[in-house]
């Protein structure tokens, strides 16, 4: 690591990649303990997607192996140890920093907050109507709350007159309601106050600094500014350590705790990740530190997929190296590996590596590992 014009310091480009992959622990030693590890990752996105298993359950076999037990999540969720909110599974905890937002909703946003702001006040007694049925009768599921609207929602998508299902998230926008748990796919409703901890929410401007930097201690290196994109954004602002990239433009964000640990040996091991995974699904980023071609192909018709519906990327150390074809079918108690995709092709060590991971990926899902 060097030091640069204007005092940034200057990494190279193993240097970044090795700082997003110990990150996103994914080097060795492994992790041992799940609510540890969702912690420093600050959520899991809990896509329902079971081509291969859910992606909580995968990001987290990526990175404790096979001695993770899906039920060890499923018990962390029902002790409200994790929370839903909109769509990801974080620390109850960090649900302070969100409260402070949630109080002011819709701020000073403009467009389509403001215009479903409006639609809530115009359907105010369906708001009513669920918030009572929840406070008597809650969890619950959408199926079961009342539609009382007098104003249907109208969108040109396909939320297009679901009206209990916007009113249930605009409210847990408001912070009026939450996930309490989930019955198979389908979420249960509750209060909020029912679910969130009863801790005061963190004034709005520390609120979003502290989530910046929490952001930026799971990514390692980020951009102070990137596209907007649904969920968790991809950008930190201002906080961390300011540096460059070999062969890349501007200025990025460093996490201080891992800048110090730049000229550490590496100790770098083989992964198979999620499409979903944190280190691949900032795509943009993804390219620039790994130089690595993928998408997720999910939503493509089959004759234009390259490298299949849920491929897995591969990490070998801190390169991003090819995707795994594979599907799992738990009738037939079989794993099948339709294809591995070798972005250059594997030495025996490696394909030896890749095919453990399979092997593991198999015995973990308590299935049989075919190949095509």
């Amino acid at each position: 690591m060097a030091g640069g014009a204007g005092g940034e310091l200057r990494l190279t480009r193993a240097q970044a990649r090795r700082i997003a992959v110990r990150a996103q622990l994914l080097d060795l030693p492994r992790p041992t303990d799940v609510l540890a590890v969702v912690r420093h990752l600050g959520f899991l996105q809990h896509d329902q997607t079971r081509a291969v298993a859910p992606n909580a359950d995968l990001v987290l076999w990526s990175r404790l192996g096979a001695t993770y037990d899906p039920a060890e999540l499923g018990e962390a969720v029902d002790a409200q140890a994790l929370v839903e909110l909109q769509g990801m599974l974080r620390p109850a905890e960090d649900l302070a920093l969100y409260r402070a937002e949630m109080a002011a909703w819709p701020g000073a946003a403009e467009g389509w907050q403001r215009e479903a702001a409006q639609w809530l006040a115009d359907n105010d007694g369906c708001r009513r109507d669920v918030l009572e049925l929840l406070r008597t009768d809650g969890p619950m599921p959408a199926r079961d709350l009342p539609d009382t609207c007098v104003r249907p929602w109208r969108s040109s998508g396909w939320n297009n007159g679901k009206n209990v299902e916007r009113m249930l998230v605009l409210l847990v926008e408001r912070g009026e309601v939450a996930v309490h748990g989930r019955e198979g796919r389908e979420r249960l409703w509750d209060l909020a106050d029912r679910v969130y901890p009863d801790e005061p929410a963190v004034p709005l401007p520390e609120a979003l600094r502290r989530r910046a930097e929490r952001r930026l201690s799971a990514l390692g290196l980020a951009r102070q500014r990137a596209a907007v994109s649904p969920g968790e954004p991809n950008d930190v602002g201002p906080v961390g350590e300011p540096v460059r990239v070999e062969g890349l433009r501007g200025t990025w964000r460093a996490d201080p705790a891992q800048l110090a640990r730049a000229d550490e040996p590496w100790a770098g091991r083989t992964a198979l990740l999620s499409p979903l995974d944190r280190l691949v699904f900032d795509r943009k980023r993804m390219t620039e530190l790994f130089d690595f071609d993928y998408q997720l192909e999910m939503y493509k018709p089959a004759e234009q997929r390259r490298w299949g519906y849920w491929a897995l990327p591969v990490l070998a150390g801190d390169r991003l190296v090819g995707k795994v074809d594979a599907t799992a079918d738990p009738e037939a108690g079989e794993l099948l590996v339709h294809a591995v995709h070798e972005d250059e092709p594997f030495d025996a060590a490696l394909a030896g590596e890749v095919g453990a991971e399979l092997a593991s990926l198999a015995d973990w899902l308590g299935l049989a590992l075919v190949r095509e």
